[in-house]
C-alpha cells in the first residue's frame, strides 16, 4: 500500500499495530518509511509515532528514525540482560527531575570531558546524547563523580591540561582539587558551589556496574545548597542506586563493592574549596 492510502475503515488499532509491525529483526525507519510501510499518511504517521515514543515503545534514534523500545524488544525474550544506560537513563532523569522539580543530568566520562544528557523540569523531553553536548569535568559536580573513581592518570591528565577558573569560586589549585575527590571518594557524593554557573550548585552521585566500576553519574541542579541539600539527597541516592541495580543485571543490590552514599558534614559541602 502507498503512504497516502486512505484512512477510512482502520481503526487507531489496526493503525498502531501496522506501524509496530515495520519493526523487526531490530530495524530501524523514517517517517516516511513507516507511513509508507503501514499505509498511512504522514501525518498520521507522525501523530502515532510520536505517541508510541511518549510511552517508549519506540525510540528515536541519532539520525531522527525510529526504532523499537525497550519494552517491545523485551517481550518474548528470556533474556535477562542488563538494561544499557542509553535505555535506561531517560526514565530515571524524567522521575528524578519531576521529584525534585530540579534539574537533572546523566554524565559519562569522555576523552577528559563530560558527555552529558539532561532534562528540565516541566513537560520538555529528556535531552539525546550528542557530541556537542559537553561538560567540563573539574568544576561540575558530574565531573567530580566520575574523576573521583577514575585511574589516578585520568585525574593528572584532567590537572595537565589545566584547572580553568569559570567563576571566582572554581577550584583551580590541583591540591585541593585532588582533596575535593578524595572526599567524593569516601563520602560517594560530589558538591560543587558555583563553580561552573554563578549561583548555580551540583549535587551528584556515581552509578556503579556489576564490577563495581563507575560507569556513570547523576546530578542535581539546586540554588542553595544549605537549604535544600538534605531534601534532595534522598531522591538522588534512591534514583543512582536504582540505575545501578538496573545496570548491573536488574535484580537484587548493587555489586557488594558499592557502599551506600555517606552524607556529607557541613564543613565537607559548605566550605568552599579553592
Amino acid at each position: 500500500m502507498a503512504g497516502n492510502s486512505a484512512e477510512s475503515g482502520r481503526s487507531v488499532t489496526s493503525k498502531i499495530t501496522a506501524i509496530l509491525l515495520t519493526f523487526t529483526e531490530g530495524s530501524e525507519h523514517s517517517l516516511t518509511e513507516i507511513a509508507r510501510l503501514a499505509g498511512l499518511p504522514i501525518s498520521t504517521a507522525h501523530r502515532l509515532a510520536s505517541e508510541l515514543t511518549s510511552w517508549r515503545l519506540l525510540e528515536r534514534t541519532p539520525c531522527g528514525h525510529y526504532r523499537a523500545g525497550l519494552p517491545l524488544r523485551m517481550i518474548g525474550t528470556g533474556d535477562a540482560c542488563p538494561a544499557s544506560i542509553a535505555e535506561r537513563a531517560p526514565c530515571v532523569l524524567e522521575d528524578l527531575s519531576a521529584a525534585t522539580r530540579s534539574r537533572t543530568r546523566l554524565g559519562l566520562l569522555r576523552e577528559l570531558e563530560v558527555s552529558y544528557i539532561e532534562k528540565q523540569p516541566g513537560p520538555g523531553p529528556v535531552t539525546a546524547f550528542s557530541p556537542a553536548a559537553t561538560l567540563p569535568a573539574h568544576p561540575t559536580a558530574l565531573g567530580r563523580a566520575l574523576l573521583a573513581f577514575a585511574p589516578t592518570g585520568v585525574v593528572e591528565m584532567t590537572i595537565l591540561r589545566g584547572l580553568r577558573p569559570y567563576t571566582p569560586h572554581t577550584v583551580t589549585s590541583p591540591d585541593r582539587f585532588r582533596r575535593a575527590l578524595a572526599v567524593t571518594r569516601l563520602t560517594r557524593v560530589a558538591v560543587t558551589r558555583w563553580e561552573l554557573e554563578q549561583g548555580a550548585c551540583g549535587v551528584a552521585m556515581p552509578v556503579f556496574g556489576a564490577g563495581g566500576e563507575v560507569l556513570a553519574a547523576i546530578e542535581l541542579t539546586v540554588r542553595d545548597l544549605g537549604r535544600e541539600l538534605q531534601p534532595v539527597m534522598a531522591a538522588l541516592s534512591i534514583a543512582s542506586r536504582s540505575l545501578s541495580r538496573e545496570l548491573a543485571g536488574g535484580g537484587g543490590e548493587p555489586a557488594a563493592t558499592v557502599p551506600a552514599p555517606r552524607r556529607p558534614q557541613p564543613d565537607e559541602r559548605l566550605r568552599p574549596v579553592r
